[in-house]
């Protein structure tokens, strides 16, 4: 999914000129990295805002146009206002198609109606993480990772080392030896002492 972000170059820069801008429905950013200068930027408050509503946003390659010229970027970090629903700032990386990255990636999770410790068990699903640290190139980024619970009992979870990985990704967490679950599947207290008592009968 290609995602298109349009700026334009800011010159008056400080809190009284981003307060300003923020006003005439301008937002400031700035976009960095890539062996260039940082440049300050403004960008469209309506439309940045919707598209930090989307996941995919958060962890996909962007393109900048930016003077009539494109450059790749990934959002690395953005400010919203304390209460009120404005996008106060945001930051760029440009990213060197050479290098690898590091991005945070959402986890998808997929059949988890038909696991055995949901259909057999009663079970409720528990996700101990929604996403993760990946490292890869950045035209293998993914836009998120699936996790299947379709093999899943009750009292068992699901392991880092067990994700199927899109070619040329690696989970940061991994190569440090770290293999925490992702997911599990919990029995209610409720539903042991049900089946206690349906026993006794």
């Amino acid at each position: 999914m290609k995602i298109e972000i349009s700026a334009t170059p800011r010159t008056i820069q400080g809190t009284g000129a981003s307060r300003r801008l923020r006003r005439t429905g301008r937002i400031p950013g700035v976009i960095y990295g890539g062996g260039k200068d940082a440049a300050a930027i403004e960008l469209d408050h309506k439309t940045m805002f919707y598209q930090l509503k989307s996941e995919a946003f958060h962890a996909s390659i962007l393109t900048l146009e930016l003077d009539g010229a494109k450059e790749q970027v990934l959002l690395r970090d953005y400010q919203m206002h304390p209460f009120k629903p404005l996008v106060m700032h945001v930051d760029f990386q440009r990213v060197d198609p050479n290098a690898k990255v590091h991005m945070k990636v959402p986890l998808h999770f997929v059949n988890a109606d038909v696991a055995p410790g949901v259909k057999l068990s009663h079970g409720i699903v528990s996700h101990i993480v929604t996403e993760v640290d990946v490292a890869c190139l950045p035209t293998d980024l993914p836009e998120f990772i699936e996790v299947d619970l379709a093999n899943l009992a009750a009292g068992h979870s699901v392991h880092l080392s067990e994700l199927t990985l899109p070619k040329g990704v690696e989970l940061v967490a991994l190569t440090k030896g770290e293999d925490q679950g992702v997911a599990t599947i919990t029995i209610p207290r409720g539903a042991i002492e049900a089946a206690a008592a349906e026993a006794q009968v």
